[in-house]
């Protein structure tokens, strides 16, 4: 599968977020053979936790439907780059990649201010693509937050 589709998945799925007040960020899980597995947005005002990232609902969401914990070979596309929760959760599933959108310069944990899921101390490797549709997947972060400025 081509980055840019997952990336436009995921980029729909964040648009979800705003009509009940979250974030707009989207995630997907792609399987090695190209199926999607699993698919998110952000719910931590839905649901009222502070774990409902678009990732940690995706990673759960795509292992209940494999019935295994282990997401080897499969790719999560997400909008944003994760956060320190959800870099530990991307290593912790053993997703083989990481494609993300916009940077996140305040709780980056893969490029940012850390490299959680590329650090070389833990027992498993993360391919990470970097920077696709970078511009929309900021763009809609940007619509959401201007008005609340």
């Amino acid at each position: 599968m081509i980055w840019d589709e997952a990336m436009c998945l995921a980029l729909a799925e964040a648009r979800l977020a705003p009509a009940h007040g979250d974030v707009p960020v989207g995630a997907v899980i792609i399987s090695p053979d190209g199926r999607t597995l699993a698919s998110a947005h952000n719910e931590r005002e839905k649901l009222a936790d502070p774990t409902a990232h678009a990732e940690i609902l995706a990673i759960r969401r795509a292992a209940s439907a494999l019935g295994e914990w282990r997401l080897e070979g499969c790719t999560l596309a997400v909008t944003l780059e994760p956060c320190t929760m959800c870099a530990g959760a991307i290593v912790s599933s053993r997703i083989s990649r990481l494609v993300f959108g916009a940077f996140d310069d305040k709780a980056g944990a893969v490029t940012s201010l850390w490299d959680v899921v590329r650090d070389p101390r833990l027992n498993h490797d993360t391919e990470v693509i970097s920077g696709v549709l970078a511009k929309d997947c900021a763009d809609v972060l940007r619509d959401f937050f201007v008005p609340k400025r």
